[in-house]
């Protein structure tokens, strides 16, 4: 039997060199991706504006509980509306962290690397995929902020029935895609079997 003849790499690089004018364009392509420090920056800027608002919110919240403490009931959608704020918050700088990592660098200090792992981004899909969990969180306890102030019950299962089909198109849409949380974790290997990083 002959040898089959062997398979050209896909992840090799071009046996042509390229040109000046190629290696021009590909230094300047290389260097645009630091663009991307304008999004970070502009996340990480409203995250911390979620943040101070969010406090702000909980510090006038505690002053009007202290002044009329009862009924207990209305004053339970104050705090509701803080984990609103702070996982808006959260959402926003997982974004941040996830578009530096994914255009600039990996973020590592001394050698080690500094963010939670799961908050490692390999590729966009796991950018989307966080930041979809994060979105039905805060649709999740927007929901549950509004049923508690609501009297119209009927509004309330409108609501409830719009806010639960968006969660079911947005979990569909992580399954079908291959990035939910059960994938397989051979998908997220490169093609010489070794992780992307």
């Amino acid at each position: 039997m002959q040898d089959e003849p062997e398979r050209a790499d896909p992840n090799a690089e071009s046996a042509r060199p390229a040109g000046p004018l190629g290696a021009g364009v590909e230094r300047s392509l290389a260097a645009s991706l630091y663009l991307a420090i304008i999004p970070v920056a502009i996340l990480v800027l409203a995250a911390l504006g979620a943040f101070v608002y969010g406090a702000a919110v909980f510090v006038h919240s505690v002053m009007d509980i202290a002044r009329h403490p009862f009924p207990v009931g209305n004053q339970v959608g104050l705090f509701l509306l803080d984990i609103d704020l702070f996982l808006i918050g959260g959402t926003l700088l997982i974004s941040a962290v996830g578009f530096y990592e994914l255009f600039i660098r990996e973020i590592r200090v001394d050698g080690g690397t500094r963010i939670p792992a799961w908050l490692e981004m390999r590729d966009l899909n796991d950018l989307k995929g966080r930041v979809i969990a994060m979105i039905i969180m805060v649709l999740a306890v927007g929901f549950v902020e509004l049923a508690l102030d609501s009297r119209n019950g009927l509004q309330v299962l409108e609501i409830g029935g719009g806010v639960a089909l968006v969660i079911v198109a947005l979990t569909a849409f992580l399954r079908l895609t291959g990035h939910g949380a059960d994938r397989d974790p051979a998908t997220s290997r490169g093609a010489n079997g070794g992780e992307h990083r």
